[in-house]
């Protein structure tokens, strides 16, 4: 894929704030009018709505997103739709980009910016390569992934853990942070879309396109993709799983004064962010919750490579 630059995101934040108020009232009603379907005699028994999805808010009927307004998390469910071979996604929406992600979601990414946004979340820019390479910038987002295993153990792992590198089999070192991908207009019809919902949702190769992104430098180059799914570690495919974003919300910090006689010092270049522990207490967090169903009971026919 070549590289190519795209429009600012600096107008984002408030035209999707806009748009997450319409979303969360459409929790109440339908994205689109409701069809009439027959009831079913007999049913799966699953368990209740609102014991899944106890504490969480939904912001569509149509696509399995929730805030958990207590903890600041942002949940999306999805499935497992690819065990090996190279990524230049760790997760994309559902009939994207399925032949290089792990995870297929039920839900657009335009979904998750807003809610990310309804948490507290700021967003930085997409990474950028011209007239030098910049790294995405943006709030911190660990992950968890959430699933059950053969047994129907809950089990939960960093999404780091399913991300492994090309050569030295070490697992993904580094957190996502919020670039926020951006917007395209359709020059023929007037429509606005968010370059996200085509598939750079949660990447691990750089793109401006991607709406959280690695804080440093990955190639996207086929040639050269650096990470690939670490297998031992995923479960089948086909496996339902709920994906826990855990942005760094920062706590409101007064800045220290400036005297004349001692000036503030010109910062450092900083490091990338530190991945979340292995032991981490948010782990042991997130598996309290339970796990939704997916919309489909089949895994996702992966798209075939252009």
């Amino acid at each position: 894929m070549n590289r190519r630059s795209f429009p600012s995101t600096a107008g984002l934040v408030p035209a999707l704030a806009c748009w997450l108020v319409m979303a969360i009232v459409a929790v109440t009603t339908a994205d689109e009018p409701p069809k009439k379907t027959p009831k079913v005699a007999a049913e799966k028994k699953q368990e209740p709505a609102s014991k899944v999805n106890s504490g969480l808010v939904k912001l569509s009927k149509e696509h399995d997103v929730w805030i958990d307004p207590k903890r600041k998390w942002v949940v999306v469910d999805g499935v497992v739709c690819l065990r090996e071979g190279q990524l230049e996604m760790f997760a994309c929406p559902r009939d994207t980009k399925e032949h290089e992600s792990i995870v297929a979601v039920n839900g657009k990414a335009r979904y998750v910016h807003a809610a990310l946004l309804a948490v507290g979340s700021r967003v930085g820019h997409p990474v950028k390569f011209d007239p030098k390479y910049e790294a995405a910038t943006g709030t911190v987002v660990d992950i968890a992934v959430l699933w059950r295993d053969k047994k129907g153990q809950k089990q939960v792992m960093r999404a780091q853990d399913w991300v492994q590198s090309i050569r030295g089999k070490k697992v993904l070192p580094y957190p996502w942070v919020f670039g926020g991908s951006g917007f395209w207009t359709d020059q023929t019809t007037g429509e606005r879309h968010y370059y996200g919902d085509g598939g750079d949702f949660i990447c691990v190769s750089n793109f401006p396109s991607a709406m959280l992104d690695l804080p440093v430098e990955s190639s996207q180059a086929n040639s050269s993709l650096t990470f690939v799914a670490k297998t031992e570690n995923i479960p089948p495919e086909g496996t339902k799983v709920r994906l826990v974003l855990m942005p760094r919300i920062p706590k409101k910090v007064t800045p220290p004064k400036e005297t004349p006689d001692k000036p503030q010092k010109t910062p450092a270049k900083a490091k990338p962010p530190a991945v979340m522990a292995k032991n981490s207490p948010q782990l042991a967090e997130v598996k309290k919750l339970e796990i939704a169903a997916a919309n489909t009971k089949e895994k996702p026919q992966p798209k075939p490579q252009p």
